[in-house]
């Protein structure tokens, strides 16, 4: 099996299907509409690697609060944060500031050996990983 893509429920869907195509390269694949519970889906897709992020927005949602850092979110049950491979993290890491991106941990390295990793939260708050893996 492999991953086929993340779902991110958001409060406003158009303004997160602009950061994300323009955060990580993604382009929308295809938009979907689920009327009997008033559901609306953009599912983006990153053409180089394949993988899709998908994002989702129903009226009436409630905005969990975000865990803001990446040792509060592990003391909550469920997914906490998703995690993109770079080339640079740093680069990545200040291209998501200038976006608009929150810092929450400044690029250093990881617990993992070889691996230098930083953490986002992107306009909503959710927490968004970034690893970069030795050669």
């Amino acid at each position: 099996m492999k991953l086929d893509h993340v779902g991110l429920s958001v409060a406003d869907l158009a303004a997160a299907e602009a950061w994300y195509t323009a955060a990580f390269g993604l382009r929308v694949e295809l938009r979907l509409r689920v009327d009997p519970v008033d559901l609306d889906i953009v599912m983006l897709i990153h053409d180089e690697y394949g993988y899709r992020f998908e994002l989702l927005h129903r009226p009436g949602g409630v905005h969990a609060e975000p865990a803001g850092h990446p040792a509060a979110e592990v003391l909550r049950h469920g997914f906490g944060h998703c995690a993109f491979g770079v080339p640079d993290v740093g680069s990545a890491y200040r291209h998501l500031l200038d976006l608009g991106a929150k810092p929450v941990m400044a690029p250093g390295p990881s617990p993992e050996p070889g691996v230098t990793m930083a953490y986002v939260a992107d306009p909503e708050g959710n927490l968004l990983e970034l690893v970069e893996r030795a050669a």
